[in-house]
């Protein structure tokens, strides 16, 4: 602990300071015009009350430079360049400026005015009400120290202390901040509040309310009037239950598009899921949300949390507010998905919150477990977020790995899967069907690898593995023993297994690994031409009208399914 002598020492020495930062301050300007009496009703002297004041009584009118004050009563002190004036005070500054109290000091010298009780002071269309403020004609300033009210055409600003400048028309308000508008409350520690344009500039924790709508920063500029913000420092921006915070945010609550940028986190706790990367566009009316830069969307609605990414992604809500609300999520160019169960990767993706199907575009590959699926395009069906079916178009494959060696795999021209708990049961394969399948015997003994094609195929498992195939129509098969399987047939001709390329953690899925030269999908047998996803269209909702409404460049589907009304909040923007 300091002792008592060092702690004189220390505040002596503070004072010293102060004494030599007053002494080498620049001398304040001061003013060469006198301070004139243009008229009194009387004038007299009292020696009582002051001998060195003139007593006026009565349509009191001073002038000093452009300045002029009126007041019922005063005392002039000549010699000085000062008065102070009692009743009904009025102060005009250059017709731009009216200072009104019941009391105010001034000093002529100094341009200093100290007005008390009942203070008003007006400037274009703001009115500055307290009851105690000091104005400095010199720095063209005004200040209040016990509480203070500004009102203007739209807001109302209170605050324990503040400042108000005419030249700028700039206001600083310090100590329990409240900012009223029809709109929304703005509660704060201090801010910086233009009468001139409308706009906030926040520099301490502030929070802003508007209905369901909640902004918290620290940081930023709002325009009070337009309704919009940019903020920094990790603002956020929440609104039911739903939150978006960012390095930066440039927010709009009408329909136009917001924007955030850097460490952007999207969470919706009501639907526990998650949506981040370093860019984000979204517009709260249309339901409408772009993210771009390291995107990844998180979702924990079930026991195990499953993480995709992409280059860009884009949602779409329609139907907001309506008991038929569904939305749409397109997400383009190196898609990489994991879950603990479930892994996945393709070019592009389409998930539809209508029917909860997730379509996969060129080259897809799913993984379950020890099984791989793969296609020109793969659609999977969701229930309660785990696969309820999966449908491949165009050169299907699956596989299901046994050892190093050894692989179940089926191929077809279109194969449909079905789970349970998340197992796969039963899985029906069309045209050009072709096995290879490695069954074993009652004492869990591989016997050998059966191959065989046909037209249709209807595959049964259970606890992961194989128990029964059934082929329709003419089949041809051949049963090898492990010892003599022929190098050719082991593998079927598009046979590969892409265990390099599997995600294997939530952070791997940004890392892409393409495959391999020579193991991409050939052009289909049957001429097909390869279905692409829906081109993405990010910086601007296309397909949607001012309202919102969906129109047929947006979905095939939407054309058939409606408008959306208007949205409020980042729930509807970013959800999916």
């Amino acid at each position: 602990m300091s002792s008592p002598r060092a702690i004189t020492l220390a505040a002596a020495a503070m004072c010293l300071s102060a004494v030599a930062a007053v002494l080498t301050a620049p001398p304040r300007p001061r003013a060469d015009g006198r301070v004139h009496l243009l008229h009194a009703d009387e004038l007299y002297y009292n020696q009582r009350v002051n001998r060195e004041a003139q007593i006026l009584v009565g349509n009191v009118r001073f002038r000093h430079d452009d300045v002029i004050l009126t007041c019922d009563s005063a005392l002039f002190f000549q010699a000085d360049n000062t008065f102070d004036a009692f009743g009904h005070v009025r102060m005009n500054q250059a017709d731009t400026l009216t200072l009104v109290s019941d009391v105010l000091y001034y000093d002529g010298t100094q341009q200093l005015a100290q007005a008390r009780y009942n203070v008003v002071m007006s400037h274009h269309d703001s009115r500055l009400y307290c009851d105690s403020l000091n104005y400095d004609r010199i720095d063209n300033l005004g200040y209040f120290f016990n509480g203070g009210r500004l009102v203007d055409k739209e807001n109302t600003l209170t605050s324990e202390w503040g400042q108000y400048s005419p030249a700028t028309r700039e206001a600083i308000f310090n100590y329990n901040v409240y900012l009223r508008n029809p709109q929304f409350t703005l509660v704060s520690d201090t801010l910086h509040y233009n009468t001139a344009t409308g706009w906030a500039r926040i520099v301490g924790p502030s929070n802003i309310d508007s209905g369901d709508n909640h902004i918290y920063s620290e940081n930023g500029h709002y325009d009070t009037r337009a309704g919009r913000a940019y903020l920094l420092d990790r603002s956020i921006v929440s609104n039911q239950g739903a939150s978006i915070e960012a390095d930066s945010l440039c927010y709009q609550a009408d329909s136009t598009l917001s924007k955030a940028f850097g460490n952007v986190v999207y969470i919706d706790r009501d639907n526990r899921n998650e949506f981040r990367g370093n860019y984000v566009l979204y517009s709260d009316s249309l339901g409408y949300a772009e993210a771009a830069d390291s995107a990844v969307c998180i979702d924990y609605s079930q026991p195990d949390t499953f993480y995709i990414h992409a280059d860009s992604f884009r949602v779409r809500t329609y139907y907001i507010d309506t008991d038929t609300m569904w939305r749409e999520l397109r997400a383009y160019r190196h898609v990489r998905a994991f879950r603990r169960d479930v892994q996945a990767v393709c070019d592009s993706l389409v998930f539809h919150s209508l029917d909860s199907c997730i379509t996969m575009y060129k080259d897809p590959i799913l993984w379950q477990q020890g099984q791989q699926l793969l296609g020109e395009e793969i659609k999977a069906w969701l229930n309660d977020s785990t696969i309820d079916s999966t449908h491949v178009l165009r050169q299907a494959l699956s596989v299901e790995r046994i050892d190093s060696m050894c692989y179940n795999q089926v191929a077809g021209h279109v194969m449909r899967s079905y789970f349970s708990g998340g197992e796969m049961h039963t899985t029906v394969v069309d045209d050009n069907v072709r096995v290879n399948y490695f069954p074993f015997d009652s004492d869990s003994l591989m016997i050998g690898m059966v191959h065989a094609e046909g037209s249709l195929l209807t595959l049964y498992m259970a606890e992961r593995r194989v128990r029964k195939i059934i082929f329709d129509g003419s089949t041809e098969g051949r049963m090898h023993p492990l010892a003599l399987i022929p190098p050719a047939e082991r593998y079927l001709d598009n046979f590969h297994w892409f265990d390099y390329i599997r995600p294997l953690s939530k952070d791997d899925i940004f890392v892409w690994r393409p495959k391999r030269e020579g193991t991409a999908l050939k052009p289909s047998v049957q001429h097909t031409p390869r279905r692409a996803a829906p081109p993405a269209a990010l910086g601007t909702p296309v397909g949607a009208d001012p309202r919102g409404n969906p129109s047929a460049a947006t979905s095939p589907a939407t054309a058939t399914r409606g408008s959306a009304s208007a949205s409020k909040g980042p729930r509807q923007a970013a959800r999916h």
